[in-house]
């Protein structure tokens, strides 16, 4: 991402990559007819058909919302009388293939302070009618020194600023946000310990504005929310980074958790299962751990290699990019094993891995509510291509 100034004279702001976006996509009707027919499918094969729809875009990020919607955020640069900028649009996808933007980048300033900034995620509220945009920002200071944050954007889902409390749409330092079951309050990471090392949480309501800090004075390595709940699984390490990280299951409302598990290792990939039952990670830079929340001690070890995991819909497989966060690597999928009470060296499984998209590299990847869709961003693409999808 490129700030510079016009002339002799110009300063470049941190390069983010540039994405692009390859969703497979199955209509409602296209979907019921499939499992009608064949019942759920066990295959995981998918075949690839002529697109059904393309948009000549450059895709910085998306997310399916609960209804089948899809937010995407395409990058635009413009030019002022001293600088070249980028500041993405925000689009929305409908159900019927028509798509419309909500949100126009060159027009979003904060006051006379310059800034650039891509969109890295969205998250929809469970209601599907609100959407945070969390954005990698590059300003300059007054001296002209560049400094980066991500902040979260507050918006309804039709583009229209919201101000919580009737304070700032614009929240910074608030990183992977997570919205709670009454569509109105989101808690959000906060960076305490650079880079991304620690975090500690604070939460907002749309109606009453910031309401300060949740589990203050406690420190967190990663959190994923529990799908359909105020709870979210975390693991968390004390201040100085001298203890052991622990797994804890906390209840965002009530401020109180339950200790899980003391943890080996953490090495990221943080992943809550889609009924809140399963949580996975990476206790170091080959082996991912799967363990059962309603049986802390039985567990799964497997050795797959670093990289980008998400369960599959019925939490019977797990799909894996070969390959950390922006970087690219090939899909592939592999079963989940039999979670057994842990003995005192806990067995690491070698899985059979089957290789998906006919070995297609991709950069990201998502699966949206409900499994019938499966989104990726292959390198070096600049279009949004929608694909029919045969199963997962």
């Amino acid at each position: 991402m490129l700030l510079g100034v016009h002339g002799a004279a110009s300063e470049t702001m941190t390069p983010r990559p540039r994405r692009s976006l390859l969703v497979w996509l199955v209509t409602a009707s296209a979907a019921a007819a499939f499992f009608a027919c064949c019942g759920p499918p066990a295959a995981l094969a998918q075949q690839l058909d002529k697109p059904v729809q393309t948009i000549d875009e450059e895709i910085t990020a998306f997310a399916f919302a609960p209804d089948g919607r899809i937010a995407f955020a395409v990058n635009r640069g413009f030019k002022t009388k001293k600088y070249d900028l980028e500041h993405d649009d925000i689009w929305i996808a409908e159900n019927n293939g028509k798509k419309k933007r909500i949100f126009q980048g060159d027009k979003f300033t904060r006051g006379d302070q310059v800034f650039t900034y891509t969109v890295n995620n969205f998250k929809w509220s469970p209601n599907g009618r609100l959407l945070l945009a969390e954005l990698f920002t590059t300003s300059l200071d007054e001296t002209g020194k560049a400094e980066d944050s991500v902040n979260t954007l507050v918006l309804e889902d039709n583009g229209k600023e919201i101000r919580p409390g009737g304070t700032d749409s614009f929240l910074k330092n608030a990183l992977d946000a997570m919205w709670l079951k009454d569509n109105s309050t989101f808690v959000y990471p906060t960076e305490i310990l650079k880079p991304r090392l620690l975090f500690s949480y604070k939460q907002t309501n749309i109606a009453t504005g910031p309401a300060g800090k949740v589990f203050e004075g406690r420190t967190f390595l990663d959190t994923h929310a529990v799908p359909g709940s105020n709870a979210a699984v975390a693991v968390e390490r004390d201040h100085d980074m001298t203890g052991p990280p622990r797994l804890q299951y906390l209840e965002m409302v009530a401020q109180d958790n339950v200790e899980m598990a003391t943890l080996d290792g953490f090495e990221g990939g943080l992943r809550v299962s889609p009924t809140g039952k399963k949580v996975m990670y990476f206790i170091d830079k080959e082996v991912l751990e799967i363990r059962d929340l309603e049986a802390p001690t039985h567990v799964a070890r497997l050795r797959v290699g670093l990289g980008v995991a998400q369960w599959s819909p019925d939490e019977t497989r797990i799909f894996l990019k070969r390959a950390v966060e922006k970087k690219s690597g090939p899909l592939v999928s592999f079963a989940v094993p039999r979670l057994a009470a842990a003995a005192k060296e806990v067995p690491v499984i070698e899985p059979e891995m089957t290789p998906l998209l006919h070995g297609l590299t991709i950069r990201e990847f998502a699966i949206s509510p409900g499994g019938r869709f499966l989104g990726i961003i292959p390198p070096g693409k600049r279009n949004l291509q929608i694909y029919a999808f045969t199963g997962l």
